[in-house]
């Protein structure tokens, strides 16, 4: 179908849709603003009446409180937050990704059973109901105060795989697959070459899923970690209970918090954009 601009299936946008959509995008970013407003001012400035509306130039100094503060171990929140949403992101979405294609485009005794059994296993609240067991499991090994004790729960996701082979099935026809098989590819072969560029748009999405789960989670990094060696939202936490009044440097440090996610946003966005075009353009 050609819409008035000649592209196929394309309208125009109408007037309310364009005022809808800068309302949807003002109260989305403004939040963010607000926080950068706060964060560059003085904390006098911060409690004023009427409060200021534009950023002011305290910024940088407030950061370096942050980040020279002694009792939040700020920086080391950053380091260990990365590592370990890095570490877990890139295995939830490899083995999510190759248990995907396994469910969905591999024939075995047993598929189907298995497949539900990780669907059951997304209707339970483990983190909640299994965060006692898991504990006393954490200090019988002396992983208690390691990142490895945040790592190794996360490191396979059931909503993961249920998401690849779902989308491995819409992504990857069949055919595909058989014709690469004919012409002598192994299975490794057809998840790199045939799979992987196909379903790239899921993964990125995640991705950033994963990503963002692990660099907000408190309850669990929270019971494992010790107060030197924090996740970031350890340490802003710790910055909201000895700066309960002071506004800029929670701010601050909140401000700072997100940046990693607003890159890794942009960075799985792209991949997300660029795969959903591809398919546009073969459709």
């Amino acid at each position: 179908m050609t819409g008035s601009t000649g592209g196929p299936g394309l309208w125009n946008a109408t007037v309310m849709t364009k005022v809808m959509l800068a309302v949807a995008i003002v109260l989305s970013a403004f939040p963010l603003y607000w926080m950068l407003v706060i964060a560059s001012r003085t904390n006098d400035d911060a409690v004023e009446v009427p409060p200021p509306f534009l950023p002011g130039g305290n910024l940088g100094d407030n950061i370096q409180a942050v980040l020279a503060n002694e009792d939040a171990h700020f920086m080391t929140g950053l380091i260990n937050s990365f590592t370990v949403a890095t570490v877990v992101t890139v295995s939830v979405v490899l083995i999510s990704t190759l248990a995907g294609f396994s469910f969905s485009r591999l024939h075995f005794r047993g598929r189907r059973l298995l497949l539900l059994t990780i669907l059951l296993t997304m209707m339970v609240p483990l983190q909640q109901m299994g965060v006692v067991p898991l504990y006393r499991l954490m200090v019988d090994l002396g992983w208690t105060g390691t990142l490895t004790a945040v790592i190794l729960p996360y490191l396979l996701n059931g909503f993961g795989v249920f998401l690849m082979t779902q989308y491995t099935e819409q992504a990857v026809p069949n055919e595909l697959v058989e014709a690469a098989r004919v012409d002598g590819a192994s299975t490794m072969r057809i998840w790199w070459s045939v799979v992987l560029p196909a379903v790239r748009p899921g993964m990125a999405v995640l991705g950033i899923n994963t990503f963002m789960l692990l660099w907000n989670d408190y309850m669990w990094p929270m019971i494992v970690l010790t107060p030197d060696n924090p996740t970031v939202q350890i340490a802003i936490q710790a910055l909201n209970e000895r700066f309960s009044t002071n506004y800029v440097l929670i701010f601050a440090g909140t401000a700072l918090s997100i940046i990693p996610l607003i890159i890794v946003f942009i960075a799985f966005g792209r991949q997300i954009v660029g795969g959903i075009m591809e398919g546009a353009v073969k459709a």
